[in-house]
């Protein structure tokens, strides 16, 4: 079975043009439809990892690390649209080599127009055909990056929200637990005076036993506040496990 570049070769010189026209619509549809099943599954990825953010504690830093990761593989879609462009070039013979190949998609997909490979006078008008591929994709991926930078900021205003409430929840429960302790300070303070009053004149046996009495309670009053600011501690941390999770969303990120 003859190759396709051998196929191409029958080809009339007139007819030529209309060919690499034919040739090149019918690449262009194919990369118009994977472009947009790829951008398709790069937007829900993003709109999965968005909601269960939305869901969890906020980490600003989750959201910067999802958003650039979005844009990084609509980069990267464009790079293997480019290579596929490249390669179907190889194939059909018109570009022998793979660097020159891709080197001429990239200038011609990118719009640039500036290069030194051409792919003869039958063919080039392959050319224009790879420049309004790149045109209706990055005009795809611009629109669908605007609806991204938009539920990207609106994200991050809710996590700088929820990251406000941890930090007045933590500040709150700081303080609770300050006051806890220096009341129990005091509480060992205003003991200690009961025993010296209670101790004074009283013999030696019994000033034992007093302060080993002022011992045994300032342990309980120590394990007291201990309790409380375990307890303390502990409600805000539950306060901030319920930050963002008004609504519950199943594995694939769907709101039940």
């Amino acid at each position: 079975m003859p190759s396709i570049s051998l196929l191409l070769q029958e080809i009339p010189d007139q007819f030529k043009p209309l060919a690499a026209l034919g040739i090149g619509a019918f690449v262009l549809v194919c990369m118009v439809i994977f472009h947009g099943i790829s951008l398709h599954k790069i937007l829900v990825h993003f709109k999965r990892r968005e909601l269960r953010l939305e869901a969890g504690r906020p980490h600003l830093w989750v959201a910067a690390f999802l958003f650039g990761w979005a844009i990084f593989m609509m980069l990267a879609l464009h790079i293997v649209e480019i290579m596929m462009w490249s390669i179907a070039l190889m194939r059909l013979g018109l570009i022998v080599h793979p660097a020159d190949s891709l080197y001429f998609c990239a200038n011609a997909y990118t719009t640039m127009g500036f290069g030194t490979v051409d792919l003869g006078n039958q063919w080039r008008n392959i050319t224009p055909v790879i420049a309004i591929s790149g045109l209706f994709t990055f005009a795809w991926t611009t629109s669908s990056l605007v609806t991204m930078v938009q539920n990207y900021m609106k994200i991050v205003e809710q996590l700088e929200i929820e990251r406000a409430k941890e930090l007045d929840m933590r500040s709150n429960a700081r303080h609770a637990a300050y006051d806890s302790v220096t009341k129990e300070k005091q509480q060992e303070r205003d003991q200690r005076e009961q025993t010296k009053k209670a101790a004074a004149g009283a013999s030696f046996f019994e000033r034992r036993k007093i302060w080993r009495e002022e011992h045994g309670q300032e342990e309980q009053l120590r394990a007291a506040v201990r309790e409380e600011v375990r307890r303390i501690h502990q409600e805000e941390r539950a306060a901030e496990n319920k930050l963002g999770q008004s609504s519950n969303f199943d594995d694939s990120g769907v709101k039940k």
